[in-house]
């Protein structure tokens, strides 16, 4: 459910990008950051049409761990059922894999990567901070610095809103420093895949990752500066004159309960 959240969640800041024009605007990038509303099964479908456009050598999924990204071998990616057996999907705590399954079957040879955190590391940077549980170089990817007062600010109103105002005030910094710290390894899984394939990448993530201005994009621009993002978000509504990718689209909301509900 925290996922859904912090992917349905849109802060308001100011214009970075543009409308999407057609497919091949994605092209020509090291890495490309593919974002969604996690439940909506068009932008999964979008994801496959860019994956079959794009033919990366590797895709790195924000829903994967390392261990079930190792278990994915070509026979399986036509045959959702058994992909979704291998991958325990079921209890993994994330939408149908029908929905994703498209995804799955546009890969084609792609290399893939799994960046998910185990959830109790994640938890434990939320009271711990970011930076003693980042396997990689926290200073190179940024997390041994705190941020400015204003992102920060703005951040931790994010997930408040983002979360319906149910979490206590002093929680707020921790999970800043959760989502920070799931930026990162989104971006070591990255620069590790372009080192081992010649990229292109691209990234299978929501839409708060793929943000240009405070998401994988950045972490990336101070990690491995030498590599070329284009960030797309796949939006539910027309953005307010902001949007925070280098390029955007639109797609009918789908029908959901409210994610508020949950708190009440």
């Amino acid at each position: 459910m925290l996922r859904l959240f912090l992917a349905l969640f849109i802060f308001t800041v100011p214009a970075l990008g543009e409308e999407l024009s057609g497919i091949d605007a994605l092209a020509g990038a090291d890495v490309v950051l593919l974002g969604e509303v996690h439940d909506n099964p068009d932008h999964h479908l979008f994801q496959a049409e860019a994956l079959t456009a794009l033919t990366p050598a590797a895709v790195v999924f924000e829903m994967l761990s390392g261990d079930q990204a190792a278990r994915i071998t070509p026979d399986l990616l036509d045959d959702p059922e058994a992909l979704a057996a291998v991958l325990d999907w079921d209890n993994s705590g994330w939408p149908d894999f029908g929905i994703y399954a498209p995804v799955f079957a546009a890969l084609g040879s792609a290399r893939v990567y799994g960046a998910a955190l185990p959830p109790a590391t994640v938890r434990a940077s939320v009271t711990e901070g970011a930076v003693a549980h980042f396997s990689g170089n926290a200073g190179e990817f940024g997390l041994a610095a705190p941020l400015g007062p204003g992102e920060q600010a703005a951040r931790e109103a994010g997930q408040g809103a983002a979360h319906c105002g149910a979490l206590p005030v002093e929680m707020l910094p921790g999970m800043v420093a959760a989502q920070r710290l799931r930026d990162a390894e989104l971006a070591r899984q990255v620069i590790l895949a372009h080192a081992a394939t010649g990229g292109p990448v691209a990234v299978i993530t929501g839409n708060g990752h793929a943000r240009s201005d405070w998401g994988v994009p950045r972490v990336l621009a101070q990690a491995a500066p030498e590599l070329t993002t284009l960030s797309l978000g796949q939006l539910e509504a027309p953005p307010e004159g902001a949007a925070p990718y280098d390029l955007w689209r639109v797609t009918p909301p789908i029908d959901r309960p409210d994610p508020c509900d949950a708190f009440r």
